[in-house]
């Protein structure tokens, strides 16, 4: 019996940490997420949380981690960018992954700035798509917050039904 209090106490930390890693970019938080109430799931024999419930987290998972990568790439876009930007702020957020919060943040601008430049546009217009990716950006982390409580709200609803 004290394995199982231990697994589900590790099963809320994952799921808190998960949460708390939407908003801070380091961590992958809705993966987090999903594994501790798979977890949570295994150790209640899924008597409670069954497999179409975990279907349903997983794909919620899924939509978060895809959001997560494009929103940049459909922000800069949607201000007109031109490819070498689009491809400059999916590069500027996967390198920004190794340069922590701030590279996290700053990453989509700076790789769509760059990538503007390098097709020939102004430093202005440069500019534009940057914030264009970076408005994207933290649309994509509100639409990962938004994911995260979604998935919150079933588990409880499953769990509680």
């Amino acid at each position: 019996m004290t394995i199982q209090i231990i697994l589900y106490v590790l099963a809320a930390l994952l799921i808190i940490v998960g949460t708390l890693g939407t908003v801070l970019p380091a961590l992958p938080g809705v993966p987090i997420v999903y594994a501790g109430m798979f977890l949570a799931a295994w150790v209640g024999d899924f008597s409670h949380i069954g497999w179409p419930t975990l279907t349903i987290l997983g794909v919620l998972t899924a939509l978060s981690v895809i959001v997560d990568l494009l929103a940049s790439v459909f922000g800069a876009k949607r201000v007109g960018a031109s490819g070498w930007a689009l491809f400059g702020a999916a590069a500027g957020t996967v390198i920004g992954l190794f340069f922590g919060l701030v590279g996290l943040i700053f990453g989509p601008f700076v790789g769509a700035v760059a990538g503007e430049l390098i097709a020939g546009s102004t430093l202005k217009r440069s500019t534009v798509v940057g914030v264009g990716a970076w408005l994207g950006f933290i649309f994509g982390t509100l639409a990962k917050i938004a994911l995260c409580f979604t998935m919150l709200g079933v588990f409880a609803l499953a769990y509680l039904l």
